[in-house]
């Protein structure tokens, strides 16, 4: 097993992708079951394929970026196995000069924290992403408190799913999942209680986006990604918030490959959405500094 050390060079990259899904290992296994995988190709209005991590990794050398990966654990809610995230890793170590390699570990399973530690101390994941809606799982109940002490100790990233979600969408009662559980005022008392973790809420927040931009403005170790969205349909107030007082805490992402970077970039620039001189950091210095690259 390679542990994970970045290789990054962020003079030669313009952009650093925080919100790639894995979403097929080597085995052939998808990340989620065949109905969740087809509605959301539905609800994102793609068929594209999904690329192994080695294909993730030469897609964003051939556009000079750099990606953050992961895949979702939520085998308790939905009954299905994950891919692995010791083996994401494995994948970004071999790839560490464009991949880095976020952890998921479904917070409902009882061995959860030494899930978690492990993929740390062994793998060197530099994140964890959780999508409450997904998993099942209320982030503001203090049964989760001990994993988020974990991931505060180590410096480990938290990324939560926040706003509505397309998994799900269309199925028989959305498949039983909770858009709720991905408010993001449910993370304002994990900010509060832990205020060493570094919290992005992924995603324009709809239709709770004004709650993101509270906890954001009150809770400075809170971030916001720009993923899962063209930048046609940002909310204006999360545009205003990025090109002003929360410029140093918006982050690009894309949600490949449901949405590709290159129409994120592609709509930007039609859009004007964003500051020429805000625009490098959401790009890729906000990021940097959050992952501690670069020194």
């Amino acid at each position: 097993m390679t542990r994970y050390e970045p290789a990054i060079d962020l003079d030669a990259i313009t952009a650093i992708d925080v919100h790639v899904h894995i979403e097929v290992d080597g085995h052939g296994h998808a990340s989620l079951p065949e109905d969740l995988a087809a509605g959301a190709a539905e609800y994102f209005s793609t068929d594209g394929p999904n690329p192994d991590l080695d294909s993730v990794a030469e897609y964003y050398r051939e556009r000079r970026m750099a990606a953050v990966v992961f895949t979702v654990d939520a085998e308790t809610q939905l009954g299905h196995a994950p891919l692995s995230s010791a083996e994401i890793a494995e994948g970004a170590a071999r790839n560490n000069d464009a991949l880095i390699p976020f952890g998921s570990v479904d917070p409902r399973r009882p061995d959860a924290l030494d899930r978690v530690r492990r993929l740390i101390d062994e793998n060197g994941v530099r994140g964890f992403k959780f999508h409450p809606t997904v998993q099942g799982f209320d982030p503001s109940d203090e049964a989760h408190f001990p994993l988020y002490e974990v991931l505060q100790e180590a410096g480990v990233v938290a990324l939560f799913h926040t706003g509505q979600t397309g998994i799900g969408a269309g199925l028989p009662g959305g498949r039983g999942l909770l858009l709720g559980l991905s408010n993001p005022m449910l993370l304002d008392p994990v900010a509060a209680r832990f205020p060493e973790l570094q919290i992005i809420m992924a995603h324009p927040s709809v239709p709770w986006q004004d709650e993101a931009l509270s906890v954001a403005t009150h809770k400075h170790n809170t971030w916001i990604d720009l993923s899962g969205w063209s930048p046609k349909y940002f909310p204006e107030s999360l545009v205003r918030a990025a090109n002003s007082y929360l410029k140093k805490r918006v982050l690009f992402g894309s949600d490949f490959p449901l949405l590709t970077p290159d129409r994120w970039m592609r709509d930007a620039e039609t859009m004007g959405s964003f500051k020429p001189e805000v625009l490098p950091g959401i790009l890729k210095d906000n990021a940097a500094r959050l992952l501690g690259l670069g020194g």
